[in-house]
């Protein structure tokens, strides 16, 4: 299963090691008590591709960031998620781990004035769709000196207007590779723990990569074949049917035979 899967995704940029390690942490460790065993993490790693020197430069950033911590238990290090970086995590997840939006949600169109309210507008997950015009979810509240106005059924440009036009080719390349896997893959019965954590943490990081950079769109305004919302039907699908597994099952699946 892994090189196939790993392959896969080899060719869509943004497989940064720590940054990949992110992912990791975030998706099977983010919880307060969490930690995963230096051999434990060698293992994850070396089957995601990542050279040893390459996993070390990627630790040592990470604690310099503030993002990991690592202690000494008898021989092994244990390395968990700093208060900071569980924070972070916490901060992303509802964007990655959301269901896909209902296609019939409640959507609105506000006018804005004011300059100042632009910038307002963009913080409340508002979108611009052209000169001091945002469209946001039904239930957004707009800043006070802003007209809200209930949206209809929406045109085709409008539509188009809300998505990110910069990550096109990145949600396609996304796609493609998704629905590769999810053609291929055996049943989550047939793989280790090990082997789940890393498809897991490549679903995720490649999914988190692109997802975080641009506001949710409206349910409303989405189109049911834009690249973005296909990606996100398989995502849901694929971590459903691969359930997070436990470290104590990671580390047991990771140990030498």
């Amino acid at each position: 299963m892994t090189a196939p899967t790993v392959a896969a995704f080899a060719g869509l940029g943004g497989q940064r090691v720590w940054s990949l390690m992110i992912s990791l942490f975030g998706d099977l460790a983010q919880g307060k008590d969490d930690a995963i065993d230096g051999p434990v993490l060698s293992a994850i790693m070396a089957l995601l591709g990542v050279r040893p020197e390459a996993n070390r430069v990627a630790l040592h950033r990470l604690r310099n960031d503030g993002w990991l911590q690592s202690h000494k238990v008898g021989r092994i290090s244990q390395h968990s998620l700093t208060p900071q970086g569980r924070a972070e995590s916490a901060a992303a997840s509802p964007r990655i781990y959301a269901a896909p939006p209902d296609l019939s949600d409640d959507w609105q169109l506000v006018l804005t004035e004011a300059n100042g309210a632009e910038d307002r507008l963009r913080e409340a997950g508002f979108i611009a769709v052209m000169p001091r015009t945002f469209v946001g979810h039904g239930k957004a509240k707009a800043p006070e000196d802003c007209v809200a106005l209930p949206g209809t059924t929406p045109p085709e440009w409008l539509r188009r207007a809300v998505e990110p036009t910069s990550l096109k080719e990145d949600y396609e390349a996304l796609h493609r590779a998704l629905l590769s896997i999810q053609t291929t893959l055996p049943k989550a019965e047939a793989l280790s723990p090990l082997d789940i954590a890393v498809l897991r943490c490549l679903i995720v990081h490649n999914w988190r990569r692109l997802v975080l950079k641009h506001p949710a769109l409206p349910g409303g305004l989405i189109r049911a074949d834009w690249a973005g919302y296909r990606c996100h039907l398989l995502v849901d699908d694929l971590l459903a049917h691969y359930p997070r597994p436990t470290l104590s099952d990671v580390a047991k699946a990771s140990a030498p035979s």
